[in-house]
């Protein structure tokens, strides 16, 4: 079992360059034992997959990966190719997480009509698949078409991981993807709704809000601030239930340094192979830095 982290972690819009700030949290990962990083995408925000190269080149030895890249609407052989190259960048350690995205948030953000997802995820997974394998892609599917004569010339195979927690996704995923990152699956629907969809071999890359902190009802109130927007997310809405929490910040686990572990044994317990933990809530570096030292300690 392995445990890393999600970033950006905190406060970075007074950073002077983010770019900069994200290397920086890398090494300071690193430097703190953690295995792996991973980073989020937003629309008009960082690009997840550059920052990982780059992050991935300027701290040697660790994992990179995105957490994750919403298929929606980027085509698959775009995203192949900035995958290629950073995996080519970091000398075979970055991962590529995808999503589907919701609807509701990006539908509007771009303006281009929405596929069906089950099917847009089998056809984006194929086209990947076919393009890290090293062979042309012809292809014509219902929500992609992609045709290109010849081989990538930047070659590698990049493992794809997608944020897969309904039934239909996770049997594409189980079929076409090397496993799946759920963020806001609880212990209880880990294990009951998501890893039995996946045959063993498959990374469970579980992402759990997690803060080390002597002050946990002020953090918990920030976490509840930050984090009410996956309450009107469907599918989040979902695995909520499932769990049979109220609030997505029922899942953040606050605390001191033993209340932190145990509650992140308890993915482990469940079936995860990795532990990612996000820092929905967090105040300060301070807070980041007794986290990130403690969390370390559980990654073999």
């Amino acid at each position: 079992m392995t445990i890393g982290v999600t970033l950006p972690s905190g406060d970075t819009e007074s950073a002077p360059n983010l770019v900069d700030e994200l290397i920086a949290q890398t090494r300071q990962a690193a430097d703190a034992g953690l295995k792996s990083v991973w980073f989020s995408q937003l629309p008009l925000s960082q690009d997840a997959i550059t920052v990982a190269a780059l992050a991935g080149r300027e701290v040697p030895g660790i994992e990179v990966g995105t957490s994750v890249v919403p298929i929606y609407p980027r085509h698959p052989l775009l995203v192949a190719s900035a995958a290629q190259t950073a995996q080519a960048a970091t000398g075979g350690r970055f991962t590529l997480g995808i999503g589907l995205g919701s609807k509701g948030f990006l539908g509007p953000v771009y303006g281009v009509e929405y596929p069906p997802p089950i099917r847009h995820l089998r056809e984006y997974l194929t086209v990947l698949r076919r393009v890290f394998a090293g062979e042309a892609v012809d292809f014509d599917g219902e929500t992609i078409q992609a045709h290109v004569p010849g081989p990538s010339t930047v070659g590698g195979n990049v493992p794809v991981i997608v944020a897969a927690m309904g039934p239909q996704a996770l049997r594409v995923t189980d079929e076409l993807a090397d496993g799946t990152l759920p963020f806001l699956a609880g212990p209880r629907a880990l294990s009951a709704h998501i890893v039995p969809h996946l045959t063993k071999g498959k990374r469970i890359l579980a992402a759990v809000p997690a803060i080390v902190t002597d002050d946990p009802e002020a953090v918990r109130a920030l976490a509840v601030e930050q984090m009410g927007f996956y309450a009107q997310i469907p599918s989040y809405q979902r695995i909520l239930e499932a769990e049979g929490v109220d609030h997505p910040a029922d899942l953040a686990i606050i605390g001191d340094e033993k209340t932190v572990i145990e509650g992140l044994k308890r993915y482990y317990d469940a079936g995860a192979t990795d532990v990612l933990v996000s820092q929905t809530g967090i105040r300060s570096s301070e807070e980041r830095r007794r986290t990130w030292e403690v969390i370390s300690s559980l990654g073999s």
